[in-house]
């Protein structure tokens, strides 16, 4: 026996293959050799970027004693969580089902054959050692009651995903109403977010609140986005310095986040600022789109055009030794070297450098924004104007002396979901600044998705070394297919609309599931089918898949889809109790009302598409010279611009103005 790490792609095995435990990868060939041998399973699933799977990794993975006692008893299986989510998913319910909570590093005990039995996320070496021999007595002494207990786990697993169940067919009447108006009482109104810390920024969450408060022009809910948008981007959750956002903030305020960067919060943050900034026009919401966008290109770009998943949290401190956070904050006298005297009231001032801003942990300060540039301004009977140029040149300066650190370790696997969700951002991007670096990166990601990692019509999962090494799972085929039908939205090119209608046909043949009625996270299932219908993090994939369905279904006039889309939708909503965790499909019901619209183009400009998508941020674009079925109908049509919903026009004018 051996540590078989080594020959891995994934940068959190490779962190791993030193380690003296006997770690093997995750594949059929592994799971059938453990389950021969008779012993208990250790399952242990992180990521690259996770601080807390770092610190286990150092007291209990490198150690001697823990590793004598795994490799003599358990066989050990490391998992990186990005590239099997399924695997992921099962696990993380067996946890929640245990013990109610959940996060990563996920430890599990499993039985031979994969059942899990116990779990635990972070665990000291002391307690770890213990929990691992009172469980190898136990499956030594009295294994059927272990088995038994698993079995009566798995039983729960599966209510879990028994959506015939759970959400069951019959019609049930939705009210929003007092949904939104429970969902109300757990938001910050001070701070943004809700009343809880530590803070996610649960980006459909806002994306939905954000929408439903423009369509019924609700000043509370749009006033409470616009809030959390300018909170988030004051600093410390955002990086003022260079751009881009930690996944989350262990404070109420977003001073102190968990300082790793992930692709897709930072993907999915482009599309919901681009779209707050189109509707107010507040500068502050473009730059933070113009320092995101400039981070990703400048950070996560691969030479295959792909785009990287993460930076850790943890970096190499003037010590040179690792230390979450290092990279992001700055000691006092630090920044007193760099600033000058006569600027420094204002710039203590402007990023807090004072106990707002000073981190005990670090005891150091995190670049923290408490008032708006206008009120401190006053306080200083400044002009705002030239306190934003200054602000600007500090960042530059601050950036220039921060190049010299060295950077936060880098996951450079390429997960195709989160490209997909990065193209979606780039497209939104783009309707509110305008760059060649940009132009040129969504067309090469782009050609990445279609031509790259699309091949033997497989969509892959992760791509590495110029090749995928796993298939494709629901969620990459989910945000990719949303990914081109806004591509096509833009364009107007009818290859994008194909591919799209390509991977929509290819998903339900893959993952679908007739008798439940909603598509399986994976195609390979080594333990348990899992459905993933909560939004998390990222928005649920059936959930998405959903949305894509009607778009599909209505731009090729094919009913079964929109009817699927539909089913889906309406079984999901009759349960909802509680809003946060399902604002996708609330976001699909918009659509099923007359909320949803298309607008028809005839002989439009190219810059009058480009104003069209700006000004549209939700609706369908059309140009009606295009062999689509939906266009039939249209096609003496002699307006350059018509706005209908499935059911009737409502605008037929020449003017762009009127839209």
């Amino acid at each position: 026996m051996r540590n078989q790490l080594i020959n891995s792609y994934s940068p959190y095995l490779l962190q791993h293959a030193e380690n003296p435990v006997y770690w093997q990868p995750w594949n059929n060939e592994n799971i059938q050799e453990a389950e021969s041998k008779n012993k208990l399973l250790i399952i242990s699933i992180g990521y690259a970027a996770c601080h807390w799977c770092h610190v286990m990794e150092k007291e209990c993975f490198e150690n001697d004693e823990v590793a004598a006692v795994m490799n003599a008893y358990f066989t050990s299986f490391k998992i990186d969580r990005e590239e099997l989510p399924a695997v992921d998913a099962y696990y993380m319910q067996a946890l929640q089902l245990m013990t109610k909570q959940g996060g990563w590093p996920l430890n599990i005990v499993a039985l031979p054959n994969g059942l899990p039995l116990w779990g635990a996320t972070y665990v000291p070496k002391s307690q770890w050692i213990d929990i691992l021999q009172q469980l190898n007595v136990l499956f030594e002494e009295e294994p059927e009651k272990m088995y038994d207990y698993a079995e009566k786990l798995q039983n729960g697993i599966s209510l879990a995903n028994n959506t015939l169940e759970i959400y069951p067919k019959e019609t049930t009447d939705f009210n929003l109403e007092p949904l939104l108006e429970n969902w109300k009482k757990s938001f910050d109104l001070e701070l943004g977010g809700y009343q809880r810390a530590p803070k996610f920024m649960m980006t459909t969450n806002l994306n939905f609140l954000y929408q439903y408060g423009l369509i019924n022009k609700d000043t509370f809910l749009t006033n409470y986005v616009e809030l959390t948008l300018t909170k988030m981007a004051y600093g410390g959750l955002f990086d003022v310095v260079e751009g881009g956002f930690s996944r989350y903030s262990v404070d109420h305020k977003w001073h102190i986040p968990h300082f790793e960067k992930m692709l897709y919060d930072n993907a999915q943050l482009l599309v919901t600022y681009s779209n707050a900034y189109i509707a107010t026009k507040n500068e502050l919401f473009k730059e933070v789109v113009e320092k995101t966008v400039s981070f990703i290109l400048n950070n996560w770009q691969d030479s295959s055009s792909g785009f990287y998943t993460a930076y850790d949290a943890d970096s190499l401190n003037s010590n040179n030794k690792l230390e979450e956070g290092a990279y992001y904050f700055w000691t006092k006298t630090e920044l007193e070297q760099l600033i000058s005297k006569d600027e420094w009231k204002l710039f203590v001032d402007v990023f807090s450098i004072n106990s707002d801003g000073f981190w005990e942990e670090a005891n150091a300060y995190v670049l923290f924004q408490k008032d708006d540039l206008k009120t401190i301004a006053k306080k200083h009977n400044f002009d705002v104007d030239q306190l934003k140029i200054l602000k600007a040149n500090w960042e530059n300066l601050l950036l220039k002396n921060r190049e010299q650190r060295t950077k936060p370790l880098l996951d450079d696997k390429i997960i195709i979901s989160w490209n997909a969700q990065l193209l979606s951002g780039f497209l939104s991007a783009r309707k509110i600044i305008y760059s060649t670096e940009l132009n040129t990166a969504i067309e090469n990601l782009t050609t990445f998705l279609q031509f790259k990692v699309y091949k033997n019509d497989n969509l892959g999962h992760v791509y590495k070394n110029n090749q995928n090494y796993i298939s494709g799972n629901l969620e990459d085929y989910a945000f990719t297919i949303k990914s081109f039908l806004e591509l096509f939205n833009e364009t107007q090119d009818l290859q994008h609309l194909k591919f799209a209608q390509n991977l929509t046909f290819q998903a339900l043949d893959l993952f679908f599931d007739t008798k439940q009625g909603f598509f399986k996270s994976s195609e390979n299932e080594t333990i348990g089918t899992v459905f993933e219908i909560e939004d998390n993090v990222i928005p649920s994939a059936n959930a998405v898949m959903a949305k894509n369905l009607f778009y599909v279904g209505f731009l090729f006039k094919n009913d079964y889809f929109m009817q699927l889309s539909k089913e889906m939708t309406t079984r999901i909503l009759g349960q909802i109790n509680y809003g946060s965790a399902y604002s996708e499909w609330l976001t699909n019901n918009l659509i099923f009302k007359d909320d949803f619209e298309y607008i028809v183009l005839k002989g439009v400009s190219r810059e009058e598409l480009t104003i069209i998508n700006q000004k549209s941020a939700f609706k369908i674009v059309l140009d009606n010279s295009l062999n689509i079925p939906i266009l039939n109908d249209y096609k003496s049509q002699d307006k350059k611009f018509q706005i209908c919903n499935i059911n009737s026009c409502r605008l037929a004018t020449n003017h762009i103005n009127n839209i």
